[in-house]
């Protein structure tokens, strides 16, 4: 199961900005990947995982802006597809990583 967040914050004043970074920055913390620019995806083990994790984000949400969240299968993620640019060969990103106990 994978976890995906994109989000659109605003960046026009300071305090923005900070909470732009803080977010960000939470975000690599909890484990999540960049996708592309504000959209960033995590594995977890299980639907139930992925509610959680999304509580979580809802910690520390900012006081502005859009965040989404979408839960998909590892199927469904690996079935993207690549319209334009190359596909980044980083096993961090793949269903390579995943280990089935």
């Amino acid at each position: 199961m994978r976890l995906m967040v994109m989000f659109d914050l605003p960046v026009e004043t300071s305090k923005q900005r900070r909470e732009y970074r803080k977010f960000h920055k939470r975000l690599i913390q909890e484990g999540f990947l960049m996708i592309q620019y504000s959209v960033y995806a995590r594995v977890c083990v299980s639907r139930q995982s992925a509610n959680f994790m999304e509580q979580r984000i809802k910690a520390f949400l900012p006081d502005e802006g859009v965040v989404q969240t979408f839960m998909m299968t590892e199927k469904q993620y690996n079935d993207m597809h690549f319209l334009r640019g190359k596909k980044v060969q980083d096993v961090r990103n793949t269903s390579k990583r995943t280990i089935v106990l």
